[in-house]
This record gives C-alpha cells, sequence and structure tokens, in this order.
C-alpha cells in the first residue's frame, strides 16, 4: 500500500521559516516527481513546486526565491524549506507523486497558517 505523509506544518510569524516533508512507503521518490500543491480556504488549489525523479525543481513564481525543494532518496523523503513566509502562504499544503502513464498518490495534507 502506497503512504504519502506530510508533516511539518504550524504556526509562523511572517518572515519566519518551516520545512515541509513528504515521507512515502509503498514507493521509491527516485522514480517519480514529487510536486507540493497548496489550497486556501476558498480558493482553488495551486501547483507550488515540483521535483523531478533526477531531482531537476520547478517553482511557480509566487514562492522562486523563497522555497526550496529537495530530495532525500534514502530516507525517500522530500523537503520542501519554506523561508520569508507571508500570509498568503497560508494553506494547506499537500504533497503528490507520479509516474508515467497514470500513477498518483496524494498525502493528506499539512496546515500552514502564517499569522502574527
Amino acid at each position: 500500500q502506497v503512504q504519502l505523509v506530510e508533516s511539518g506544518g504550524g504556526l509562523v510569524q511572517p518572515g519566519g521559516s518551516l520545512t515541509l516533508s513528504c515521507a512515502a512507503s509503498g514507493i521509491m521518490f527516485k522514480d517519480y516527481y514529487v510536486e507540493w500543491y497548496r489550497q486556501a480556504p476558498a480558493k482553488r488549489r495551486e501547483w507550488v513546486a515540483t521535483i523531478s525523479d533526477d531531482g531537476r525543481t520547478n517553482y511557480e513564481d509566487f514562492v522562486q526565491g523563497r522555497f526550496t525543494l529537495s530530495k532525500d532518496n534514502v530516507k525517500n523523503t522530500v523537503y520542501l524549506q519554506m523561508n520569508n513566509l507571508t500570509p498568503e502562504d497560508t494553506a494547506e499544503y499537500r504533497c503528490n507523486a507520479k509516474r508515467l502513464p497514470n500513477e498518483e498518490y496524494w498525502g493528506q495534507g499539512t496546515q500552514v497558517t502564517v499569522s502574527s
């Protein structure tokens, strides 16, 4: 059974930092693209960042320069380092692992709240 488990969310002040983790069991992240999405209340889910199976990263413009994705293939975990957080970053963050042609898994999400 495949399971993705996010952790690391919480309450942080504006300008602060958090590191989210997405740990997998049942699959190996070295074989998958892993993405982070977020969804704020009453808003659509939006893509945040992607790390490819070979470690290449892409970021949405609104997090470029503030968020950093990394992957530890030994721990089978992807990390999303988030710096200089703003209230607009408040959302539930979920990780997604996908592999062609149509294999896809989601985690349950972790809440990030940025507030003073």
